[in-house]
């Protein structure tokens, strides 16, 4: 199962940081299905070697893997070649 992430929603009053997104909206790409996913839960199912990506515009790949703040919180982030980057924040926001 790969989930494609398409949408986000920030902690009320968080700033814009991966650390601060309270849940990840998803859509799985064998049964088609939109399913919304806690901060805790992605990083539990990417530690499980799950596997939930986001694509761009242009069609590119980058794929989530967790990592944790100077405060010891775990949290997802994408990553592309090797590179950490924003993919994630990028994403249209929820309430």
């Amino acid at each position: 199962m790969a989930l494609h992430c398409i949408r986000i929603k920030m902690i009320s009053g968080g700033r814009s940081h991966h650390e601060h997104i309270a849940e990840i909206e998803t859509t799985d790409d064998q049964t088609k299905r939109t399913v919304r996913y806690s901060r805790a839960q992605m990083v539990a199912f990417v530690e499980a070697k799950g596997v939930a990506y986001v694509r761009d515009a242009r069609g590119d790949v980058a794929y989530l893997g967790v990592r944790v703040s100077f405060a010891g919180t775990k949290y997802v982030q994408t990553h592309a070649d090797g590179i950490w980057n924003d993919n994630l924040l990028a994403l249209p926001r929820y309430v």
